[in-house]
């Protein structure tokens, strides 16, 4: 179900710079059990699922993915910050906040007016410029 329609939203919105990042995961029930090949062949054969599907991840617990344990954080839950159940979804501005959190009984149908509001922020001016600690934004002629 959920396959289906993440691929239905991002289609619809993905135009407009909406992407879905997946992160399966098979801390719940097992549902995710296979290696990462398999869980992207089922999506994209059954679903038809174009989006990114990333490796497993651990989403709870000692061994939660740093991405994961940084949108728990932002964004908690009433009863805790755990993942409740596979399909929990975050929208992530444009400038990288997270916006909101949507259990996993949620529908991606019922979060698109939070996608389509978030879409409507201007970009960022600049886009991948890193700066080393330390270094000077500007760059230094060597001298002769």
């Amino acid at each position: 179900m959920n396959y289906r329609e993440l691929q239905e939203l991002y289609q619809r919105l993905s135009p407009q710079g909406f992407t879905v990042l997946a992160f399966p995961c098979n801390q719940f029930g097992g549902q995710e059990p296979g290696t990462a090949q398999e869980i992207l062949d089922f999506g994209s054969s059954k679903y038809g699922v174009t989006f990114p599907l990333f490796e497993k991840v651990d989403v709870n617990g000692p061994n939660t993915h740093p991405l994961w344990a940084h949108l728990k954080k932002e964004k908690g839950e009433l009863f805790g910050s755990d993942i409740k159940w596979n399909f929990a979804k975050f929208l992530v501005g444009r400038r990288g906040q997270v916006l909101e959190r949507y259990g996993p009984q949620t529908p991606p149908s019922d979060i698109e007016g939070d996608v389509t509001k978030a879409l409507a922020e201007a970009p960022p001016a600049v886009k991948g410029v890193v700066t080393p600690t330390g270094a000077s934004a500007t760059t230094e002629q060597p001298t002769r």
